[in-house]
């Protein structure tokens, strides 16, 4: 099955989002779907290579971004929340459109992670202390949902320190008082000794563009929900992607897969709507007044 002719441009960024994606691949499960895939690799905040620090005035100027503008890739996925803000930017601002697919098949881990040397024991001792994470983003995201419960939003402060290497460099040496960290570099703070203050498991969504028919989005789900399968059974001959993304830093016996956890691609409900879009606008981080009917799009499963 291809797309307009086409191969199907399938983003893959950082592991932690789209491993699901990168067995079904290397297990040969599109390829069983009759899907033609091309996979269009994008710099993520997760890889040690990744040098820029995301000072973009608008997240559609990131890498990612810039090429599903671009054409360059027709689906992707990132932190939930990234997705609904993108999706309703881009509706509001007349640039290409990507509607909400699916609730995505990954839902890894993010953590706050402090120095051990330092007196903060319990979330509340950040409060008006700075937390490096990538503006809105993931770790952005789900700093604010952990922390929400322990600090009022004037005494949350988040600032920018760059990648996952470069702020966990920043935290050694006293340039914040703590980092937002996905996988693996929570185990990379781990093997160095960092103090893990608090962990959530933080769930994915898929995006698409309009043109991108329900069947085809609906075989590229099923590849994954397969891969979802393999990876609940035995997670660790996959783990060399995430090692890889520390350039040394790490190896496979120090990772913690336990952290890793993957669910079949599911409609993006209402409800669930509701609940994300909302809390979104409550922290003033995407515009008011959008719709469920004009960002969601679950044709995969009809």
């Amino acid at each position: 099955m291809s797309f307009n002719n086409l191969p199907v441009k399938l983003a893959i960024m950082n592991a932690v989002h789209d491993l699901p994606v990168l067995v079904a691949r290397d297990e040969g499960f599109f390829k069983d779907e009759g899907l033609d895939i091309e996979f269009v690799s994008t710099p993520g905040m997760a890889q040690v290579s990744s040098s820029h620090t995301v000072q973009f005035d608008s997240v559609f100027e990131r890498p990612l971004d810039s090429v599903y503008n671009e054409g360059g890739i027709d689906q992707f996925r990132m932190c939930e929340w990234g997705i609904v803000k993108r999706a309703v930017e881009a509706e509001a601002g007349g640039l290409r459109s990507r509607k909400i697919v699916s609730l995505g098949a990954s839902m890894s881990k993010f953590a706050i992670a402090v120095n051990p040397e330092s007196d903060i024991y319990e979330p509340e001792m950040l409060k008006d202390k700075p937390i490096a994470v990538t503006p809105n983003n993931g770790s952005h995201f789900v700093t604010l949902k952990m922390i929400e419960g322990f600090l009022a939003k004037t005494h949350v402060k988040v600032t920018n320190a760059g990648s996952m290497p470069q702020r966990i460099d920043a935290l050694k040496n006293g340039k914040v008082s703590g980092v937002s960290l996905m996988e693996p570099w929570i185990s990379v703070a781990e093997k160095e000794g960092l103090r893990i203050l608090m962990e959530a498991h933080s769930t994915r969504a898929e995006a698409a563009g309009d043109d991108l028919d329900g069947p085809t989005l609906a075989a590229i789900f099923r590849a994954q929900a397969k891969a979802c399968e393999v990876l609940a059974d035995d997670p660790t001959p996959y783990v060399h992607y995430f090692i890889n993304e520390t350039g040394g830093r790490l190896d496979a016996s120090d990772f913690r897969h336990q952290r890793l956890l993957h669910a079949a691609p599911q409609p993006y409900t209402r409800e669930r709507w509701d609940d994300t879009y909302n809390w979104t606008v409550g922290w003033d981080m995407t515009m008011a007044n959008a719709s469920y009917e004009e960002i969601v799009d679950n044709r995969a499963f009809e």
